[in-house]
C-alpha cells in the first residue's frame, strides 16, 4: 500500500494513512455495533472440527479457539480478504476507511487510532488490523480477545499467504486457497498476455504530487510492475534511507523521459492528478508517455490495497504495457 524503516517517521505516517484510508469513497456509517446475524457453527461441522487453528501473525502465535462468529476489521485490505474468502457474514464492523465490498458494515473505528473499548462493544471473536498502534493487541488480550496483525505485505508471496491465514482463522481454509489459485492463474496470464517486446521500456509510479513520491524497485509495487520487466525511473533516486520510496523533483522525471507513467493518485481523496493535469505540468508535455497518451490514472484503492484484486491492478499495467510503443 502505500503504506502501508520506509521514509522516516513523518513520510512513513503520511503513507500509512493514505493506505489505511484507501482512497476511501463515501458510504454510511454505523455509529453503533451491528447485529449479530451469524451464529457459530455446529459443533458438528466441518467448520467446527477444523478448531482451535493457531496461527503465527506479526504479533507472533495466536490460538483461535473456535470459529469467530463475530469479527471486526480494521484494515481496508483486511476487509476486502475477509470478504474474499467468504468470511463476509461473521465480519460485524469495519474501520472506516474499509469501502469495499459494496455493503460492508462501515463504522467510526479507526486503523491508525484504535479505541480498545469501542471495538469490544461489537463482542468480538476476531479482530483483524494491520498494525498494533493504541495498545490494540494488549488491550484485547486482557479482554480474552484474539488479534491478528497482519501489517502491508512486501511480495506476491505475502499477500497470498495472508490470504491463506485469513481463511485458516476465520473457517475458510479450502476458499482462501481457490481464491489464492485463482489470483495466480490470472496474473500469470496478463504477464504473458503482455509479453516481452516491451522490456526495459521505462516507467514512473506517481504515490503523490507535490512532493513527488514514487516507488522503486524494491517495493512490493516495483516487484509487481518488475514482472513486466520495465525499468523504475525511481531507483537511481532511491536511497536506503527512503526505504524505497524517493522523492523526486519535476525536473528529475522530465529528465528521465518515462515512456509509461502511473498514478496512484488520481482519485481526489489522493490528490486528483489525472493524464490531463499531468501534460499540464511545466516540461511534461515532452515527455514520452504524455506524448503516447500512456499515463495510466488507476483505481488508487486498488493500488494500495494488496489482496484480492490484486489481478486487477496486474490487469492494468499489462494494458498498459500491450499499448506502449515499443522501446
Amino acid at each position: 500500500m502505500k503504506t502501508r524503516s520506509r521514509l522516516g517517521v513523518t513520510v512513513v505516517a503520511a503513507i500509512t494513512a493514505a493506505t489505511l484510508a484507501g482512497c476511501s469513497s463515501a458510504s454510511s456509517t454505523n455509529s453503533g455495533p451491528a447485529a449479530s446475524g451469524t451464529t457459530a457453527a455446529p459443533a458438528g461441522s466441518a467448520a467446527a472440527a477444523a478448531f482451535p487453528v493457531m496461527v503465527t501473525a506479526a504479533n507472533g502465535a495466536v490460538t483461535i479457539k473456535s470459529r469467530p462468529a463475530r469479527i471486526v476489521s480494521l484494515s481496508p485490505t483486511l476487509t476486502e480478504d475477509l470478504y474474499a474468502v467468504g468470511a463476509g457474514k461473521q465480519v460485524v464492523a469495519v474501520d472506516q476507511d474499509s469501502n469495499y465490498p459494496a455493503g460492508v458494515p462501515k463504522t467510526s473505528l479507526s486503523g491508525l487510532t484504535p479505541n480498545v473499548e469501542a471495538i469490544a462493544r461489537y463482542a468480538p471473536g476476531l479482530v483483524v488490523a494491520s498494525q498494533n498502534s493504541g495498545g490494540l493487541v494488549s488491550g484485547m488480550t486482557k479482554l480474552g480477545i484474539p488479534v491478528l496483525i497482519e501489517p502491508a505485505v512486501g511480495t506476491l508471496d505475502g499477500a497470498y499467504a495472508q490470504i491463506d491465514q485469513i481463511g485458516q482463522a476465520t473457517g475458510h481454509a479450502a476458499q482462501s486457497a481457490q481464491v489464492v489459485a485463482g489470483m495466480k492463474q490470472q496474473i500469470a496470464a496478463d504477464v504473458s498476455k503482455a509479453g516481452t517486446a516491451h522490456k526495459g521500456a521505462t516507467y514512473y509510479w506517481e504515490l503523490s504530487a507535490s512532493p513527488f513520491y514514487s516507488a522503486a524497485s524494491s517495493t512490493f509495487i516495483g516487484q509487481v510492475v518488475g514482472l513486466f520487466g520495465l525499468k523504475n525511473i525511481a531507483d537511481a533516486a532511491s536511497k536506503p534511507a527512503d526505504g524505497g520510496y524517493p522523492q523526486l523533483t519535476q525536473e528529475y522525471i522530465v529528465k528521465a523521459r518515462p515512456q509509461i507513467i502511473f498514478l496512484a493518485d488520481n482519485q481526489p481523496a489522493s490528490g486528483g492528478q489525472s493524464p490531463a493535469v499531468v501534460a499540464k505540468r511545466p516540461g511534461w508535455s515532452g515527455i514520452p508517455a504524455v506524448q503516447n497518451h500512456e499515463v495510466i490514472g488507476l483505481n488508487d484503492d486498488v493500488a494500495s490495497r494488496w489482496g484480492p484484486r490484486l489481478p486487477q491492478l496486474v490487469g492494468a499495467i499489462a494494458t498498459a504495457v500491450e499499448q506502449a510503443p515499443t522501446p
